[in-house]
């Protein structure tokens, strides 16, 4: 009979475990404490969609949706997508649920989103990303908000040392059609000396070609005008009025007039945190202002921002994440022993006590076994302790040992 191969994991995914896992645990626990300091609700969102919702939202041109998304028809025949980033989804809630009425909203999600790209250090197929966003606030202090709150996410993180808030504005449409319409002429004019991808962003999504990583559109590119020739006096004013708000709260941020978001729903603040602590992979946490977006999907005019992170990249960052710790193990000896010490565990678990038993082995091996896992105490059990009542509580940093009545075991462990 032919040997089953073992089936293989996916390329691109990863299975969490150990330190990284726990590293992984460490990010998300402090975003969830973190945005609730802020007042932002908890959202979760199905993990694929109509794949309308992306093609519409992300704009048909841009990377994600021509080569990177995870499409498939279901049995029914309707083309759905594993969601390649979480906006687009909240957007579509927002629309779907009659959320209007809470406007505005301010929430944030977390999970797996999934993108078909060349794996590398810190880039994934299937990855995790942190996300928030303020639907229905058209004024500066829902942007200077959300950017308060990722300041303090990476500080509480202990990974803003080296981090920077590169800050742009992308002015309000009518700045925006005006300085298209200069970008356009600008590299209408270097046109022989633009890459082939350039070329076709030129017809489609001109403002991308600001942040092209070809040597060729690198001149070009920095020699295009400025924005702030076509700020509108609102615009200007908007943009004053964010980076006030930065200044106030303590924020440092630094202007980067090359930052651009290629679709035309996105409006005023754009924003990376970006570091070179990641090699190539600069950017920890990005977003921006999308005013135009929910109008985009068909819903009335809804003003937006938000911004999301890598989970991994966030992950990688960190120090050395501390072992995890447990309260107790409780070593029975003997068959008698181990039936009245699964009744302790479970009394002691349910007190909010973290306990592991320790089933196997000699009673070296099981202290061992102990120390492997930090426990501050080994509660050990055998025929004397259970004539006693009581059992023998061993400090395990200290080695100092006292016998505890049964009863009053949770207290002294607490």
């Amino acid at each position: 009979m032919a040997k089953t191969e073992t089936p293989r994991r996916i390329r691109g995914t990863q299975d969490i475990f150990g330190d990284e896992q726990r590293r992984l645990a460490h990010v998300l626990s402090t975003f969830e404490r973190v945005r609730a300091l802020y007042c932002f609700q908890r959202v979760d969102i199905p993990v694929f969609e109509s794949t309308a919702v992306f093609a519409r939202s992300l704009g048909e041109t841009t990377d994600v949706v021509s080569k990177e998304m995870y499409t498939f028809e279901d049995r029914g025949g309707d083309s759905l997508t594993l969601r390649p980033e979480f906006t687009a989804g909240i957007a579509r809630a927002y629309l779907t649920e009659g959320w209007q009425q809470f406007a505005p909203l301010k929430l944030t999600t977390s999970g797996p989103v999934f993108r078909y790209e060349r794996p590398q250090k810190g880039r994934f197929r299937q990855f995790h990303q942190i996300d928030a966003e303020v639907i229905g606030a058209a004024e500066p202090a829902a942007d200077v908000e959300l950017l308060v709150l990722a300041d303090q996410l990476l500080r509480e993180l202990g990974i803003s040392e080296g981090v920077t808030l590169q800050l742009n504005t992308l002015g309000d449409a009518a700045t925006r059609d005006a300085w298209r319409e200069a970008l356009v002429a600008h590299f209408e004019a270097h046109r022989g000396e633009l890459s082939e991808d350039s070329l076709t962003r030129l017809e489609k999504n001109p403002m991308r070609i600001l942040d092209s990583k070809d040597p060729r559109d690198r001149p070009i590119a920095d020699s295009a005008p400025d924005i702030d020739a076509y700020l509108t006096p609102e615009a200007r004013a908007f943009f004053e009025a964010v980076t006030a708000g930065l200044d106030a709260a303590g924020v440092a941020w630094e202007r980067n007039a090359r930052l651009v978001r290629g679709l035309d729903y996105y409006r005023h603040t754009a924003f990376e945190f970006v570091t070179d602590r990641l090699g190539s992979q600069g950017t920890v946490l990005a977003g921006g202002r999308y005013d135009g977006l929910i109008g985009s999907l068909g819903g009335p005019e809804t003003a937006g921002v938000g911004w999301a992170a890598g989970v991994e990249r966030l992950a990688m960052l960190l120090e050395e994440p501390a072992a995890a710790t447990i309260d107790a193990v409780v070593v029975p000896m003997g068959a008698e022993a181990e039936t009245r010490a699964t009744g302790i565990v479970a009394d002691l678990r349910r007190a909010g006590v973290a306990v592991e038993m320790a089933y196997k082995g000699k009673m070296k091996a099981r202290m061992a076994k102990a120390d492997a896992l930090g426990a501050r105490f080994a509660i050990i059990i055998g025929d004397d302790e259970l004539a006693k009542g009581v059992a023998a509580v061993k400090t395990l940093g200290a080695g100092t040992q006292a016998e505890v009545a049964f009863a009053n075991l949770a207290e002294a462990l607490r």
